[in-house]
């Protein structure tokens, strides 16, 4: 996974890890273990790489990096 990521450097991805969560965010860089992603307003998160199950290319813009529910509030 970790190799994969490093390809994707500069690239916007949404990313699962487990549970009803989701981030997205462009790759800033992959170190240690580690994934930097930043969102739309710059801020980073750090995911632990040997938790991610799936990631894609990010596709629409209306979602936003973070945590997303899917349970409606």
């Amino acid at each position: 996974m970790q190799e994969l990521l490093l390809r994707m450097i500069g690239k916007k991805l949404d990313v699962y890890c487990s549970g009803a969560s989701s981030l997205r965010g462009e790759v800033m860089k992959v170190e240690g273990g580690v994934l930097y992603l930043q969102d739309s307003d710059e801020k980073t998160c750090f995911v632990a790489v040997d938790k991610i199950i799936v990631v894609w290319e990010a596709r629409d813009e209306d979602h936003r990096a973070g945590f997303v529910s899917t349970n409606p509030s």
